[in-house]
């Protein structure tokens, strides 16, 4: 064998791995990790809670729940300093969240996770869309009701970030929580995620 036809063979195993590690799931560019891609994804997430979420309309969505407490898809990792990218559209009464450095995976909440808010008719409105409830108001506020949306946050140490289609709504330093898995929540309305991506910092 000649030595061109070795190099053409290592070339060719070369590539093979290349596109294996493209075609791996959840595998992107730029270091991103994508849990949600249209209506794949389910299978990255363990459910906690009764919310109904399913694949449907190019996206994970959710639309009913039999009990009162939130439900939630909740990761299998836990995430200490981190983006995340979501593209989400709800109903205008819907009432959901992405929960950040969650302390019981099994059992999130508003106050044992950080908590980027989707809630258009939060009574207390300045913890509604796009704040981080109970820690960083958001005035005005805006809505995401009846459009697809997108949040970027950037959890870094103890500063967090949320941006809103564009724009900051939302920013503190605490350190209350330093690491846990990242939870999508339901509570009402109707809840869809067609996109989200992680990616560690």
């Amino acid at each position: 064998m000649s030595s061109g036809s070795g190099k053409g063979i290592v070339s060719f195993a070369a590539a093979l791995a290349v596109a294996g590690c493209a075609a791996m799931p959840g595998a992107g560019s730029g270091g991103w990790t994508t849990l949600i891609d249209g209506e794949q994804g389910l299978g990255n997430f363990d459910p906690v809670g009764d919310a109904d979420w399913h694949a449907a309309d190019g996206a994970i969505v959710a639309d009913r729940k039999e009990s009162k407490p939130s439900a939630f898809l909740v990761t299998r990792s836990a995430y200490r300093d981190f983006e995340v990218h979501a593209e989400f559209w709800v109903s205008h009464d819907a009432n959901s969240g992405i929960y950040m450095r969650c302390a019981d995976g099994a059992k999130p909440t508003d106050t044992t996770c950080y908590e980027a808010n989707i809630y258009d008719e939060r009574p207390e409105a300045k913890y509604g869309t796009g704040a981080i409830t109970h820690l960083a108001a958001v005035d005005p506020m805006p809505k995401a009701g009846g459009k697809w949306n997108t949040f970027d946050i950037t959890v870094r140490g103890t500063h967090i970030v949320v941006v809103l289609n564009g724009v900051k709504t939302a920013e503190i330093d605490d350190d209350k929580l330093a690491s846990g898995p990242i939870a999508l929540q339901y509570v009402q309305g109707v809840v869809k995620f067609r996109k989200v991506q992680v990616r560690t910092l």
